[in-house]
């Protein structure tokens, strides 16, 4: 066997060992398909650079495995044309295999891919045309120009279409000459290999054709659908974002690149709420502890308002607010948030007893018409304005600890579905004296059913 040879066989078992030992000592499945895609992928990082993109890696990686593969089929050709006495054709492949070794070795050290590119290109196109005339023409070397095709194939891929036209255009070219010549070849002394033989040769050349047209296409859509579901899988990913900071129907008409998104919504509940003393205990907590119990009682405020069908607007430090009835009006809005506030309250009351916290909380709750939209650009944000959250935010500074204080407006919509108790008037900054109620419960208890599907 030619050193050549024997040095490109060491290498790439050198890979696939290391491939081997990479993927079985990790202890995870391997990637792509299985240990072959792994290998497959570490020959493709041979001529890698950090800068270039995953495009331009999935075009290297493609021909440097279609050129391995063919290399390696190139064995049966160089010990088959020795073994019947024909060294000049089988120093063409052999010619072949240590082109490729060597243009390995060049791309490993320079990351010259288009010198490689360039190089393997025209192996392609010229080795399997001498070796036709080596041996005789058509018949004789048994179609060896249809390995030729692999030129044009190869470019398009590597190319696109534009570039590559000039490597099928020498293709035909190429074919036209050998097709000229053929009389004369058959004429001349062709190659005296066994009709069985020749055959054979020819279902080699038609198989291993298809076989690297295969791995290297297939390679390259295998790539593709790789970057294709990691594109799919962060569109969700931004889709879910998106849902964690605007109502569904606002995020679709934000996609559908509408100006500016505002809505007058006459029937409304708004809800805020505030952890009475949370600023007093910031200063004896360390932060990872204070940002965890925060975590976890605006979590449990997010399960109750999403088991409602209500939105959650924002959170301001250690305030939250939700409404009902929009961005969908809905009829039984007052009762949707109502249900939630208690929820909330009893919520807070039993992370403060597990806890051993000094957690209370107030909310304030009011209902009415609002103008709901999306200000900001880089920054967006689905916001609500007008008196009715003004007023709800009043109910809430204004409030009791421990408790769930409503407007005169907001109780007249839960009358009779939920116990109340007066307040009287009460003084409130901006709006002079007002009517309030504290919500105590409902008249039929109705928890809201918590999402428990993740």
């Amino acid at each position: 066997m030619p050193a050549s040879n024997l040095a490109l066989l060491l290498t790439i078992a050198r890979m696939v060992g290391t491939g081997s030992e990479r993927e079985l000592g990790s202890g995870e499945e391997p990637r792509g398909a299985g240990l072959v895609v792994g290998v497959l992928e570490r020959l493709a990082d041979i001529g890698a650079r950090p800068e270039d993109s995953h495009d331009e890696r999935l075009r290297a990686g493609a021909l440097i495995l279609a050129s391995v593969g063919i290399a390696l089929i190139s064995f049966v050709w160089v010990l088959t044309y020795l073994a019947f006495d024909e060294p000049l054709a089988a120093a063409i492949p052999a010619t072949f295999q240590v082109v490729t070794l060597v243009g390995l070795v060049v791309l490993a050290r320079t990351k010259r891919f288009d010198i490689f590119r360039t190089t393997q290109l025209a192996g392609f196109l010229l080795l399997p045309a001498l070796l036709q005339v080596a041996l005789g023409g058509f018949a004789a070397s048994s179609g060896m120009v249809l390995w030729a095709v692999m030129s044009p194939l190869a470019a398009l891929a590597m190319l696109g279409v534009r570039r590559s036209l000039p490597w099928l255009v020498a293709f035909f070219l190429v074919l036209a000459a050998l097709t000229a010549l053929d009389p004369v070849l058959v004429a001349g002394d062709p190659a005296a290999l066994p009709e069985r033989l020749v055959i054979a040769f020819f279902v080699l050349n038609i198989s291993g054709l298809t076989l690297g047209a295969f791995v290297l296409l297939g390679y390259f859509v295998h790539q593709r659908e790789l970057v294709h579901a990691a594109l799919e899988a962060e569109r969700e990913r931004s889709e879910r974002l998106l849902l964690n900071v605007l109502p569904e129907p606002i995020a679709d008409r934000l996609k559908r690149h509408e100006g500016v998104i505002a809505e007058q919504h006459d029937e409304v509940t708004v809800l805020f709420a505030d952890l009475a003393g949370f600023t007093e205990m910031t200063a004896d907590m360390d932060p990872r502890s204070l940002v965890g119990l925060l975590d976890e009682i605006f979590t449990s405020f997010d399960a109750l308002v999403d088991a409602e069908g209500l939105e959650k607007i924002k959170t301001i430090g250690d305030a939250y607010m939700v409404a009902g009835g929009l961005p969908s009006p809905r009829v039984d809005h007052a009762e949707a948030v109502a249900h939630v506030a208690l929820a909330m309250r009893d919520d807070v009351a039993r992370i403060a007893s597990s806890t051993g916290a000094p957690l209370s909380i107030r909310i304030g709750i009011d209902s009415g018409p609002v103008v709901a939209g999306v200000i900001g650009r880089s920054k967006f944000i689905y916001d609500l304005w007008g008196d009715t959250v003004n007023t709800a935010s009043r109910m809430e500074s204004h409030g009791v600890p421990g408790e769930v204080q409503l407007t005169e407006r907001a109780a007249d919509r839960l009358e009779g579905a939920f116990e109340l108790e007066p307040r009287g008037p009460i003084q409130v900054k901006g709006k002079g004296p007002m009517q309030a109620f504290l919500l105590k419960e409902a008249v039929e208890s109705r928890p809201p059913e918590r999402d428990t599907t993740g």
